[in-house]
């Protein structure tokens, strides 16, 4: 290690020193600065004899325009083939970033008019890395030459994404003929990576507020990037779609508005980085609970908004969870020994072993609303507490020192639930008068399925629609239900009812009979169930957010009469076997009474008959109208059961 070590000092022995550095290649969005040292020796010195650093890493005012920009605009007074050309800059070149290569404004001539940038000119838009002596160089967002460090979500440099939230969420167009247009999200100020896509015939436009209070309007109408309140905006517009991108910060409020253009209905999807603009800052000392002889000062905490720098109420601190609120500090003071003129020790009789008063605070009261803004009290009050542990009130001077908790605050001041129309089904004809649903779902500040909506206000689920095909049917002298076909639809529903877009009962698979024969039960869930068509997944709903009747959870069942005995029928077995059928159909199943006994006396069985009956009309019906019907089971009663007189 001794032989490497006197290597590396003849090496560098060999260096002289290393010179002043040179004037920094720009004056603002970051150069580069050189420093240059001479080889000593008669031989060739190991090492580079330059070195680089960056310099005027702040940002250009926005009028100076593009650095590559400039570079190209300076060679619009020298001919090129003869003529002069308005040279504009081409960035992003994937092969060579530190060549200069400019396109003359209105051709496709694209020209190198110099095999290097400026130093500290930029390799790509997007990126810190800078060009130097031709070659791109990595910069870190610590803007030191050779750094990895990067920005995290929320823009701080090697930062952990504390300071910022994720924002995602979906909006539904809602076609009102009293509305022409609707806000989709409000973006606050100094938001991050928004994006938003629209999907159908609708259009977004901005509206913007600056922290000064000044309003604007934007309508986006064209694909481009433009500026809106010194915010860069990448739009693009499609036929069926509209993109809106703004990678921030956000210099103002953007809210995000869809103006209505067509019949059918629109949705936005969206995703930005919030910034977290109310944090905890940690208050100075209070001043000490003792003029001498030793005492005792804390510290606090205040919720801090970082928008107005002022201190605001500590629940908006609270909103975010990503929010811990420092501990107080405590330490001694005036440790000094008092005069001794001085009749008293301290201003508070507090030692070493005697806690401070402190405030205590009753629970908060109930919030006066459950949702759009409330207000809950409470009682705040100091309290000492002595050697023995024992709390007594004081006067509150003596806790002075510290704040007073506020006794009033604002409570649940989210948005109430509100009911949220999905797209309409198709039509249930093909042709003349039908009927077409949706789901109208209930839904809180967060996005989430709930209840609390008002019914009065609940948009209708269904509505009559008209498909313009005209039928060509022949009169039916039954309704269109009481046929095989439809019939048999309707028993195949009940048999296995798929989960919809609208809200319906969804009951499980009939439990195994409760017996092994005679009469039992068998038992089976019934779920109030809805298909998110976004996210294409299952969500229960509260019982009540279904209509029509509940199909039903309990019902009997017959496995056949038990050894040695004869199933008797009794009108208690008929009532359960009479609720297994849930859907109320034109045909069905119906015991008709008993055939005649087999034996005339000494015990026979009677059966039960079975017919097919119109059940509006009660007349008996062809059976294959009840073919889809489940048939009841086979009743046996006993009868004759008189002993046979003797023969």
């Amino acid at each position: 290690s001794s032989r490497t070590a006197r290597s590396e000092e003849d090496r560098d022995s060999l260096w002289d020193a290393w010179g002043p550095w040179s004037e920094c290649s720009r004056t603002c969005g970051g150069g580069a600065s050189y420093s240059l040292r001479r080889c000593l020796s008669s031989k060739t010195c190991e090492g580079r004899n330059i070195r680089y650093r960056t310099c005027s890493n702040v940002d250009c005012p926005r009028e100076a325009g593009d650095f590559r920009a400039q570079q190209c605009s300076a060679h619009n007074d020298v001919k090129y083939q003869g003529q002069l050309y308005e040279w504009l800059p081409v960035s992003n070149d994937p092969d060579n970033p530190c060549s200069l290569k400019c396109q003359a404004r209105g051709t496709a001539l694209v020209v190198e008019l110099a095999p290097k940038v400026l130093d500290g000119t930029r390799c790509y838009t997007e990126s810190l890395d800078m060009c130097i002596s031709g070659l791109c160089q990595i910069v870190g967002c610590d803007h030191q030459l050779g750094s990895a460090v990067k920005e995290d979500n929320c823009g701080v440099c090697n930062g952990d994404g504390s300071t910022c939230r994720l924002v995602r969420g979906q909006y539904k167009s809602q076609l009102s003929a009293s509305k022409l247009d609707d806000t989709v999200v409000a973006i606050p100020y100094g938001s991050r990576q928004v994006r938003l896509v629209l999907k159908g015939p609708d259009h977004l436009y901005l509206e913007t507020k600056t922290l000064q209070g000044v309003k604007s309007e934007n309508s986006l109408s064209t694909t481009g990037s433009f500026l809106v309140e010194n915010s860069s905006i990448d739009f693009q517009k499609f036929p069926d779609k509209e993109i809106l991108r703004i990678s921030g910060p956000l210099t103002a409020d953007f809210t995000v508005k869809i103006h209505y253009a067509g019949a059918a209905d629109s949705s936005v999807q969206f995703i930005f980085y919030q910034p977290i603009i109310h944090r905890w800052r940690e208050t100075d000392f209070f001043p000490c609970s003792a003029s001498c002889g030793g005492g005792y000062q804390l510290t606090s905490a205040e919720c801090f908004d970082l928008r107005s720098n002022r201190v605001v109420a500590d629940q908006y601190c609270h909103y975010y969870p990503e929010n811990i609120k420092p501990k107080p500090k405590l330490q001694e003071c005036n440790l000094d020994p008092c005069p001794a003129s001085d009749g008293y020790k301290q201003i508070m009789p507090y030692d070493l072993y005697h806690p401070l008063p402190r405030w205590e605070s009753t629970p908060w009261t109930a919030c006066s609303s459950s949702c759009g803004g409330g207000i809950q009290s409470r009682s705040v009050s100091c309290v000492e507490e002595d050697i023995q542990g024992h709390i007594s009130p004081v006067e509150e001077w003596k806790c002075m020192y510290t704040p007073k908790m506020p006794v009033v605050q604002p409570c649940n001041i989210f948005d109430c639930p509100k009911w949220l129309a999905q797209e309409w089904s198709p039509c249930t004809v093909t042709c003349g008068q039908g009927l077409r649903y949706r789901v109208v779902l209930c839904i809180d500040h967060r996005g989430m399925h709930t209840g609390g909506c008002s019914t009065k206000t609940k948009p209708h689920i269904k509505e009559e629609c008209v498909v313009p095909t005209p039928c060509y049917k022949p009169k039916e002298k039954l309704p269109v239900e009481a046929k095989l076909p439809w019939y048999k639809q309707a028993q195949e529903l009940e048999e296995g009812t798929a989960v919809s877009e609208e809200p319906s009962f969804i009951p499980e698979a009939w439990s195994t009979c409760s017996v092994t024969c005679g009469v039992g039960s068998q038992m089976r869930l019934v779920k109030c169930q809805v298909l998110l068509s976004f996210s294409q997944s299952v969500a229960d709903l509260p019982i009540d957010e279904c209509e029509g009747p509940k199909p039903v959870s309990q019902r009997a069942c017959y496995s056949g009469p038990c050894s040695g005995e004869a199933a008797e029928y009794t009108p208690e077995t008929q009532l359960l076997h009479g609720n297994l059928q849930e859907f109320d159909e034109l045909y069905d199943w119906e015991y008709e009474g008993f055939t005649e006994c087999s034996e005339s006396c000494g015990g026979g069985v009677q059966e039960a008959v079975v017919t097919c009956l119109n059940k509006q009309t009660r007349e008996s019906a062809d059976e294959t109208l009840c073919v889809s019907s489940r048939r009841p089971p086979q009743l046996l009663k006993a009868c004759s059961l008189d002993p046979c007189p003797p023969r």
